[in-house]
């Protein structure tokens, strides 16, 4: 009893700290809520049991692998994959999750439309407690599918990342540099003879990060906690910048061997140049409380968030629901449900990362998740099946979607609903694995949109399907493919009134890599199989039939 009574007393004083903070600086915003699949290379450690992590288990037939599945609310960005055609994931990278093979490697490869493609890793564990990876990557190409180099593009990015382990506590820290480079080649088409200035129509996107974490791992101790802090800032061709400072804090602590007490809080500041200069700063606070037991699981507390923007003179402060029940009537099988809000921070950095064809000085809004009520059911069979399938009301305010601009047809704007706007999301996955040889993950997103003050959910669309496969025939021959579908986008031309309707986006991608040698191994990725230049964004279309290949030599 004493031990729970100082439990308490740490996790009051973990609450006060950040309390301070917030009534010093009064500013702050929530993680950015960008949907994106993400494939990393890096060294990693077996986590610790977390309790405010705690699921109830699916118990699933010892021995046998399973395959990871994630089904990634849609929050607000109503998801679609990226379809800018890239390199998959390659031997080299899988080697990177063992241990006993060959870690770091380099690789060179080229292709069609100028592509060129260059990339290191460098990991080492100098010791059992200490691990580090080093990423350097670019990727280019010097022509696109509109105009030879006014449409061209070129990617760098290069990633500095460390962990330190030991048995009571983890810290890890990572630097992040990227910076893309490219056209708004979505001009009108042009008299013969007329040449466009690519100067004039040239975007250039410069990040950098700083993350540091620090966590218990000590399951003795009674308090459970991690924070993170990071520190990000971009930079464009047209005077742009974000600077954007986020720190998380999670702690939990038993009140009982079933009952937790948590508590998430969320404390950014953030400051934007463009036209003007904007403070846009969030505070969250979720204290919420949870029951856990053989049967079912039940979480209950209340979001609260502040929201401040100097610019546009918002100083907000909403209460939100957290509500979830997660039930297990059968081993393997959960029955959940949930009824929460929030308020979804929006930056220049998760807007851009959505839609690079933005124009300048674009009206950045956070956007109110007023209310979600949500349902669903996930589990897993023997023979290495899983499911899981969902159904989501959601209510808005400030729901955004982009269009391309009155003044430039080139350049994208974001469109805020600033009425009610609700959405209904259907989705459902399933995955397969038999015995590490054959992988497969199928996605299905559909989204029905009921606007409020806005015509319409311009370029969102209402169907989304990825399907991913990886085959290994032989010790030396492995197979990635990958599918997008989506449907249902809409976009129009503000100064002809005209609405269009874009083409369904079919989107066939492989990767074939073949190892020569213990070091040496090659590869080729097809991209956009079918052809098509099919847009995404209007006046946007992408490359067709496209392809790299190259060498990779690991050491």
């Amino acid at each position: 009893m004493i031990r729970i009574q100082a439990s308490k007393i740490a996790l009051l004083s973990l609450a006060s700290v950040f309390v301070a903070k917030y009534a010093f600086a009064q500013r702050g915003e929530i993680e950015s809520q960008t949907y994106e699949i993400v494939k990393e290379k890096s060294i990693e450690f077996a986590p610790a049991n977390r309790v405010f992590d705690k699921v109830q288990p699916i118990k699933g037939e010892t021995g046998k692998t399973k395959v990871n599945y994630e089904i990634i609310d849609p929050k607000i960005n109503i998801s679609s994959p990226k379809l800018t055609p890239s390199v998959a994931a390659s031997t080299d990278e899988k080697k990177n999750e063992e241990k006993d093979v060959l870690n770091n490697y380099v690789k060179l490869g080229g292709g069609n439309y100028g592509r060129f493609l260059g990339e290191a890793f460098v990991g080492g564990r100098p010791s059992e407690d200490l691990a580090f990876t080093t990423q350097l990557k670019h990727l280019s190409a010097a022509n696109g599918p509109v105009d030879g180099k006014n449409s061209a593009n070129a990617a760098t990015n290069i990633k500095l990342g460390g962990k330190y382990i030991r048995s009571t506590y983890k810290v890890e820290a990572n630097l992040e540099y990227d910076r893309k480079n490219y056209y708004f080649y979505g001009y009108q088409p042009q008299p013969e003879g007329v040449m466009v200035d690519r100067d004039t129509i040239r975007q250039t996107v410069n990040q950098f990060g700083v993350n540091l974490g620090f966590e218990n791992t000590d399951a003795s101790v009674l308090v459970d906690y991690s924070v993170k802090t990071s520190l990000n800032s971009l930079r464009d061709r047209y005077s742009a910048s974000e600077l954007d400072w986020g720190t998380k804090l999670m702690a939990s602590v038993p009140i009982s061997e079933s009952f937790y007490a948590l508590l998430e809080a969320d404390a950014f500041l953030s400051q934007r140049i463009d036209m003007f200069t904007y403070q846009r700063n969030l505070f969250r606070v979720k204290p919420t409380f949870k029951y856990v037991t053989e049967a079912f699981t039940v979480s209950a507390g209340l979001n609260v968030v502040n929201d401040t923007d100097s610019e546009l003179k918002i100083n907000k402060t909403k209460a939100f629901p957290a509500l979830n029940v997660d039930v297990t009537p059968l081993p393997g099988l959960h029955i959940f449900a949930g009824w929460n809000g929030d308020i979804v921070r929006n930056t220049l950095r998760s807007m851009l990362s959505e839609n690079q064809w933005l124009g300048p000085n674009a009206l950045i809004v956070n956007s109110e998740k007023t209310s979600e009520i949500s349902g669903g059911v996930k589990g897993e069979v023997a023979g290495g099946f899983n499911y899981e399938g969902k159904v989501a009301y959601t209510s808005y305010r400030n729901f955004y979607n982009f269009n391309n601009s009155l003044v430039d047809t080139s350049r994208f704007s974001i469109i805020y609903d600033t009425g009610k706007t609700k959405v209904l999301t259907i989705s459902a996955q399933a995955g397969y694995n038999f015995n590490d040889a054959f992988k497969t993950s199928l996605k299905a997103n559909f989204f029905d949109y009921a606007m409020g003050s806005v015509e319409e959910a311009w370029h969102r669309p209402d169907l989304t399907i990825n399907w991913f496969n990886a085959l290994t025939i032989s010790k030396k021959l492995f197979v990635t493919a990958d599918f997008y579908m989506l449907r249902g986008l809409k976009a129009k031309n503000f100064q002809s009134g005209v609405v269009t309707k874009l083409p369904v986006i079919a989107d066939l991608n492989f990767k074939i890599d073949y190892l020569l040698t213990k070091n040496f191994s090659a590869f080729v990725s097809l991209n956009n199989v079918f052809g098509k230049q099919y847009q995404r964004y209007q006046y946007y279309p992408q490359q067709g039939l496209n392809f790299i290949g190259g060498l990779s030599f690991s050491f």
